[in-house]
């Protein structure tokens, strides 16, 4: 997937925001946290960064997909070993399963202030 790519996919999903930080990585967001990362600082060390489950987390580093993302693997965050370590349609999935872990965390005030509850 191209990073233009992953932008769009991040972009499409409801409520998102997209900023730039860290040597011009763009951050996407939801509900003002985090979800999914590429470019910039990400990637000069490898692919596209996004938050996953447990079991996901666990799944991608076994297979060799992904490695732990700098800085924020304690919150059960990867980093795919390359931008076309997936499938365009799995990274799609994956980006939405991060999307809803992250909504899933907000308050129920800032869910219906985005028009997700």
């Amino acid at each position: 997937m191209t990073p233009k790519t992953f932008e769009t996919r991040c972009l499409r999903l409801p409520g998102v925001t997209r900023v730039v930080h860290w040597e011009g990585t763009s951050v996407f967001k939801v509900g003002g946290k985090m979800f999914a990362l590429c470019g910039g600082f990400a990637s000069g060390s490898g692919g596209y960064m996004f938050k996953v489950s447990d079991m996901a987390y666990a799944i991608l580093i076994e297979h060799g997909m992904a490695r732990p993302a700098p800085y924020l693997a304690r919150a059960k965050w990867v980093q795919l070993a390359g931008n076309n370590a997936l499938p365009d349609a799995e990274l799609t999935a994956y980006l939405a399963q991060a999307h809803a872990l992250i909504v899933a965390k907000l308050t129920r005030k800032s869910r219906k202030s985005l028009g997700l509850d």
